[in-house]
């Protein structure tokens, strides 16, 4: 069954790649010019994604040690973060599809109950993650709009004050989640779906003790290991801050920070952050369409407008960026092949 459903993985992810490849709304001769003027600064996006993505299998490492041994090497966690990334852009289940992957293969290791409480955990850092990441977006909006850096459009003060409550929102539900745990009341939620109500309740009825020991061990991590869940968090949080030079690199391509000085690449930086925020915000509220597609485009394409620079620096950048994930994801998936036939 796991040889099974790791086959249908793949195969959907390497369809969803298919589809990618075909239908970028340029030609293939204006692409290669795109990639030809990013030059070097691809391969720098590239290997520091390669970085991010070992950030990430830390964190997993972490979580994993805050329930018991962690028997698994580093390198094989980072190819289980990198596939299951892979088939989070690819699969079209709103961006979890890289879970049941995580899962499957972590639990040849740890156990099924440990493994699902793992992944349910380091997939509640990563969005935990991004509501700080999207708060800290507006600090530094209003810092620089004080220093006389940005405008303060009426609009651009009514989304600021939606993501402020969506942010206090979702931090206020994920803290009562790491404190009680969230599986049982996902799989209780589930079931007001039409359609789900019968599956939820033989669900909740037949694994309704693994269920509970999974939300307890969810809890014990925030409770009872404070360190471990603060050093996830943190390494999670500085993940999406520092995937800002991908667009700073692109940014100095363009000519910004040209002026060489600390306060010119600060500024830059600062820019490329607040780019990333908008374009994260914008793609995981469409986070359900296979790679995004359409998505990141157009939240780069609104990054850029409400910050005054031109479309073309947006197109090139999502561009750019959606080559890199595409590399990546075709890496995650060889990968997963790999792993899987040895």
């Amino acid at each position: 069954m796991r040889k099974q459903l790791n086959t249908i993985l793949f195969l959907i992810g390497v369809m969803a790649v298919i589809v990618m490849l075909m239908t970028f709304e340029i030609s293939f001769s204006e692409l290669w010019s795109h990639i030809h003027r990013a030059g070097y600064w691809l391969v720098a996006a590239i290997l520091l994604w390669g970085t991010l993505y070992g950030l990430n299998a830390l964190t997993l490492r972490i979580i994993i040690c805050g329930s018991g041994s962690c028997p698994i090497g580093f390198g094989r966690l980072w190819q289980i973060v990198v596939s299951g990334f892979a088939l989070n852009t690819t699969v079209p289940v709103g961006g979890i599809g890289g879970e049941p992957y995580r899962i499957i293969e972590l639990s040849k290791y740890i156990g099924v109950e440990r493994a699902t409480s793992s992944v349910v955990l380091f997939a509640m850092t990563h969005v935990f993650s991004h509501f700080w990441f999207w708060l800290t977006g507006i600090a530094v909006y209003v810092l620089l709009w004080a220093a006389g850096r940005l405008p303060l459009p009426m609009t651009m003060r009514w989304l600021m004050a939606v993501t402020l409550l969506l942010c206090v929102g979702g931090i206020w539900v994920f803290t009562r989640g790491y404190k009680y745990g969230l599986v049982c009341k996902a799989i209780r939620l589930l079931g007001r779906v039409p359609g789900l109500r019968n599956w939820s309740r033989r669900f909740e009825d037949t694994h309704r003790e693994s269920l509970k020991k999974i939300d307890q061990q969810i809890a014990q991590l925030q409770g009872q290991n404070r360190r471990a869940f603060m050093q996830s968090f943190f390494l999670e949080y500085v993940g999406r801050i520092l995937q800002s030079f991908e667009v700073f690199f692109f940014l100095m391509l363009f000519g910004y920070g040209a002026e060489q000085t600390v306060v010119g690449y600060l500024y830059a930086f600062c820019v490329a952050f607040l780019i990333l925020v908008f374009t994260s915000l914008f793609a995981n509220l469409i986070g359900f369409i296979p790679l995004q597609l359409g998505g990141r485009e157009g939240g780069f394409a609104l990054s850029v407008a409400a910050l005054g620079m031109t479309a073309e620096l947006g197109l090139f950048i999502s561009l750019i960026c959606r080559v890199r994930e595409i590399i990546w994801a075709i890496i995650g998936l060889l990968l997963m092949r790999i792993i899987h036939n040895k």
